[in-house]
């Protein structure tokens, strides 16, 4: 390890078989030579990082990693635009898709556990074009998106103290930037910690919101479902009356939900430096369709039941616990400790999000070096086996924060936002289209999934085409209300579709100027991943004993 420390990782063309150890020359001499470019690669990269991701990491990060403002502060938009029913409709229907998009980065990852997630499947199972273009598409969505949690951060702080937020910014970005550069165990357990208390949080609010609904609040009322009949289970959404408006409400809160979900794929960022991958990996990736019920569903569901659709609260935009669905509800009922708890667990959220964007961002630029698709300078790591070159860059970019403080400034900062709000979409629709050509390319080359891989991901290839259609339309109706009479917004046009030319001159730019080509089906490497997966057998989990048996949040 400390041979490779400060130096650059080298890329899988460049790796020649005297690198690897000699167990693993014998490997890569019967494979030929594509086969031993790729093991020769993987050894290395697996040999370079430390594995300090635990299991309880992977799991825990993927059962409330994504648990943040999305859905402690915007649920309540979704309820004010589309009722209680159009929201729960909404966010179960996104889940389920989500759900698909797990099981699909699930099986890639576990199968080619490297750093970079997509962006190196798509390398290897679709096209060079694609990994380039929507590796850049991420990068740029992370350098904007981490100093937009620091400065959520700093707002939060807010709700109690009133210092210029250039301390706090400052602060906050000193703190996620010495967390990237250490080792990635560090990170971990602040992981797991931050998901804890976001899991408390999440059982306690449903708790309270229980107890309200019941009449056991302050002021002893009962509401039951009061506000399913008044104001209604729908909303007539921007003043359209009859089924389209409450349609229209509907399908809006579909893109608010993508919004709470997004980022639930970083399990597979960081996978060269996960410990046992072919298992964690999966494992998180079986169990997200009863968490997503049980932190998501159930949780909007909830919301619908203690806050009426109509109270204005909903719509008022603070950037603090004052603005969560559930402070309100505590409010009406009388309940007055909630919003401090609920403020100082959002700024964890937040914290934690800056974190694992700082982590999945850095990690993706690294992927994209290794591939040539990015400076040869990013490949480079320190001696606790970290890109700190690539890390570097994301925390130059944290100062970006600053320009919130002036409001001119802070208009230009929403833009930047603004044009990589569905970046997410654009990663999922990706990870559809890859995972597609990965499942077909198996058919092609007779390979049995649930035999030979580590991790058949289930309902497939239906599922997958099912999610990407959905993703699709939701990508071109996502600024529908800029078409409609009266509603013309530049800001709204920009945001919702400016990712699109974005996407496409990068791939098809890509495609002209390295004049890469989409790999044919029985040309996929996975033969060649199959035969490292099967050399190098993870050790059997250890049975669970005594009080570890009631552990149901991680193995």
């Amino acid at each position: 390890m400390s041979s490779l420390s400060g130096h650059d990782l080298p890329s899988p063309e460049e790796v020649i078989p005297g690198d690897c150890k000699d167990e693993e020359k014998a490997m890569v001499t019967e494979l030929g030579s594509r086969s031993e470019l790729i093991a020769n690669g993987y050894y290395e990269e697996r040999q370079a990082f430390r594995q300090g991701l635990r299991e309880r990491h992977i799991q825990m990060i993927a059962l409330a990693g994504t648990i943040g403002t999305g859905l402690f502060l915007s649920s309540g938009r979704a309820i004010a635009n589309s009722g209680p029913l159009g929201s729960f409709l909404g966010y179960s229907i996104v889940g389920l898709s989500v759900s698909s998009i797990m099981f699909a980065i699930g099986e890639l990852g576990a199968l080619v556990p490297l750093n970079g997630g997509i962006v190196r499947y798509s390398e290897y199972f679709f096209d060079p074009a694609l990994s380039f273009a929507n590796g850049w598409n991420l990068v740029y969505s992370y350098l904007v998106s981490i100093p937009a949690e620091v400065t959520a951060a700093a707002v939060l702080i807010e709700f109690w103290i009133t210092i210029n937020n250039a301390v706090w910014i400052t602060i906050f970005g000193v703190l996620m930037t010495a967390t990237a550069v250490l080792l990635v165990r560090v990170y971990g357990e602040l992981e797991f910690g931050f998901s804890m208390l976001k899991i408390m949080l999440v059982i306690g609010i449903n708790i309270m919101a229980l107890v309200i609904t019941c009449g056991g609040g302050p002021n002893h009322e009962s509401i039951g479902f009061q506000y399913w009949k008044s104001p209604g289970p729908f909303v007539q959404y921007l003043g359209i009356k009859g089924s389209l408006g409450r349609f229209l409400g509907f399908w809006t809160t579909m893109n608010n939900a993508v919004y709470s979900y997004s980022g639930i794929e970083v399990i597979t960022a960081a996978a060269a430096e996960t410990r046992n991958p072919r298992r964690a990996i999966p494992q998180a990736a079986r169990r997200i369709f009863i968490r997503i019920i049980l932190f998501y569903v159930i949780t909007i569901f909830m919301v619908g039941l203690v806050v009426p659709s109509n109270d204005p609260s909903l719509l008022r935009s603070t950037g603090t616990a004052s603005q969560s669905p559930f402070v309100i509800a505590a409010t009406r009922a009388g309940i007055k400790v909630v919003p401090s708890i609920i403020n100082a667990v959002i700024l964890t959220s937040a914290w934690s999000s800056g974190n694992s964007n700082m982590l999945s961002g850095s990690r993706v630029l690294y992927g994209l070096a290794v591939h040539g698709h990015a400076p040869k300078v990013f490949r480079r790591i320190n001696r606790f086996g970290v890109p700190y070159v690539s890390v570097a860059l994301f925390s130059v970019f944290i100062c970006l924060g600053y320009m919130t403080i002036s409001s001119t400034a802070s208009t230009v900062f929403n833009w930047l936002q603004d044009l990589v709000s569905v970046s997410t979409i654009i990663n999922w629709l990706s990870i559809c289209v890859v995972y597609l050509r990965f499942y077909y390319g198996c058919k092609k080359q007779n390979i049995d999934r649930h035999r030979d891989l580590p991790y058949a991901a289930p309902w497939q290839p239906y599922a997958t085409w099912a999610t990407l259609i959905l993703y699709i339309v939701l990508l071109l109706t996502g600024g529908y209300s800029t078409f409609m009479r009266g509603k013309w917004s530049n800001e709204t046009f920009v945001s919702s579709y400016i990712n699109i030319p974005i996407i496409l001159l990068l791939y098809f730019g890509f495609k002209l100027w390295k004049k890469s080509k989409i790999v044919p089906l029985d040309e996929l490497p996975i033969r060649q991943f199959i035969e490292i997966y099967q050399r190098n057998p993870e050790p059997a989990p250890k049975p669970k004993r005594g009080l570890h048996r009631l552990n149901i949040l991680w193995s």
